[in-house]
């Protein structure tokens, strides 16, 4: 089954549990899309595809400029993964599709 697609999840953060609106968009082994939450909308390119392993990084400006790091894979209408906070920690995160 195809990466691509939209799926709601929810990232467990120091600051509580975070939803947002994930959007994958795949082109051969590469990865872009976008994260839509409370922070706003953050776009990403550059990202890695290995099968339904993934990895890429997002520039957050809100609360304050911050690169996440996250991997996550994808099994059928699941995804769940792990992203890097900066100096803040890790914080994991699970959806579905939507």
């Amino acid at each position: 089954m195809s990466v691509d697609g939209s799926f709601n999840v929810t990232i467990n953060s120091p600051m509580g549990a975070q939803d947002s609106v994930l959007t994958l968009v795949t082109d051969g082994d590469s990865l872009s899309g976008t994260m839509a939450g409370a922070q706003g909308t953050q776009e990403f390119t550059g990202g890695k595809v290995d099968g339904n392993n993934l990895a890429w990084e997002v520039n957050m400006t809100s609360p304050m400029p911050m690169t996440l790091e996250i991997t996550a894979t994808v099994d059928g209408d699941s995804i769940s993964g792990d992203v890097k906070l900066g100096a803040f920690g890790n914080a994991s995160f699970a959806g579905e599709r939507a």
